[in-house]
């Protein structure tokens, strides 16, 4: 498969390396040396210089064999010209990264059409999305949400305290039997992410994610030590539009909204917008700022500019404040292992939710997928089809692929934890944890 990616930014970047990872030819077109020379460095993809709307520029990366165009740059104009072109040059998908809401609306979707837009995404707001599920979380890491809802992702750093450290999974799920309301998924430890068994054991600074029923989201916060109650009051450092997406359904749930931005004429704006919404114009990194403002009151404090030192200096300080819970938008994926270490709750990109979407184009039998910045374990949601190996195969006699854990099953209304002896009939969808390797492969019991 050949897959060409418009764009060598922070959201390109990271979806042509998760790509190549998994053997996909990638081709990556950007204008900008410095960037293109850094991916073409790092990654085994093709590099081309240019832009993407010029068809000799799309020649080259190959368009002519090309399933799937992806154009993420910044340029909402750029994006959707280089899916006309693409499209018009034989590209079967094509995926747009959309900013501006007049472009997403109703409205332009003739516009859409006629450029070919396959999928639009917008990762500000998948990252405001993710923000706000944090938020109804508090203490977790990483929160996704699969199969209409029905299924929960949820992903916690155990402390040295808690309750499960010292205990094996089989141990875990023995103290919950005979009905299993959750499944661990992945551990994280020591810079290596796995798939484990049942005797594996529980460690101080694991991180975890837990699959979960809906219903039992409220024991899992319990086993997991995690906060019951939603954040009242909620401080956002930075006014961009991610903060934008953010606060304004916070406000329409009842919570006091604080946004501090820089720019005089931005804080203006969002004065002018967010009417039940408190904002201050000021430097995120200035002490004098946050102390006025009693950094420590709040119970969550989210760093959202697109300055990642600001934000780790910003969630540092509010941590020094006794802050309750903080968060903060990582650009870098380098940073990642430091921001676990120095304390700050939940890190997010705006990178893994375009990366899922491409994802679940280039596998098309895919419902829905979920990627992490830290571990190469998807989470990947199928719809059992008619006549498929899994309709009507009960999950211990299946020939999965190693690498691969089902987590959930669910039908019509009825969601179980998947074992051995759960059975699969068609129109039954399923969760499961799976190493990239096993991913290639799972899908074609279930397609």
């Amino acid at each position: 498969m050949h897959v060409i990616v418009l764009g060598a930014g922070e959201v390109g970047s990271y979806v042509a390396e998760r790509l190549s990872r998994q053997g996909i030819d990638v081709a990556v077109i950007e204008n900008d040396p410095d960037r293109l020379a850094a991916v073409e460095e790092k990654l085994d993809v093709m590099a081309i210089l240019g832009s993407g709307t010029h068809p000799g520029v799309l020649k080259r990366a190959g368009v002519g064999r090309a399933e799937l165009l992806v154009a993420v740059t910044n340029d909402d104009e750029v994006n959707m010209m280089a899916s006309l072109a693409a499209k018009q040059a034989g590209v079967d998908r094509t995926l747009v990264r959309l900013e501006a809401e007049e472009l997403r609306s109703e409205a332009a979707a003739d516009l859409r059409r006629v450029v070919g837009a396959d999928l639009v995404i917008d990762p500000d707001q998948e990252a405001a999305r993710d923000i706000l599920q944090l938020l109804e979380m508090p203490g977790a890491s990483e929160v996704e949400v699969l199969a209409g809802g029905e299924v929960l992702i949820v992903g916690a750093r155990l402390t040295a305290d808690s309750s499960l450290v010292g205990k094996s999974l089989h141990e875990v799920a023995t103290e919950n039997e005979p009905n299993w309301e959750f499944l661990f998924g992945t551990i994280s430890r020591g810079g290596e992410t796995i798939i484990p068994r049942g005797n594996h054991e529980l460690q101080a600074d694991d991180m975890v994610r837990v699959l979960c029923k809906r219903q039992a989201r409220r024991r899992l916060m319990d086993v997991l030590d995690l906060a019951v109650r939603a954040p009242r009051r909620v401080l956002l450092l930075g006014g961009g539009r991610t903060a934008e997406l953010v606060a304004l359904p916070l406000a329409r749930r009842g919570a006091e909204v604080v946004v501090i931005e820089q720019d005089e004429a931005r804080a203006r704006e969002l004065s002018e917008k967010l009417h039940r919404v408190t904002v201050l114009r000021g430097d995120i990194t200035d002490a004098e700022v946050l102390l006025d403002v009693e950094v420590g009151s709040f119970d969550a404090v989210a760093a959202l500019t697109g300055a990642d030192d600001a934000n780790i200096i910003a969630c540092l300080f509010a941590i020094s404040q006794g802050a309750g819970e903080t968060l903060a938008i990582a650009h870098r994926l380098e940073l990642l292992p430091m921001l676990t270490e120095i304390g700050i709750d939940a890190a997010l990109s705006p990178r893994t939710a375009t990366a899922d979407r491409v994802i679940s184009l280039v596998r098309g039998e895919i419902a829905g997928v979920a990627t992490f910045l830290e571990g190469a374990v998807e989470i990947l949601e199928y719809e059992v089809a008619p006549g498929s190996v899994a309709d009507g195969a009960v999950v211990s006699e299946m020939d999965l692929p190693e690498g691969v854990l089902l987590g959930a099953v669910v039908h019509g209304d009825t969601t179980e934890i998947a074992r051995g002896r759960s059975k699969l009939v068609a129109g039954d969808h399923v969760v499961a944890f799976a190493m990239p390797t096993g991913a290639e492969r799972i899908g074609r019991l279930f397609a």
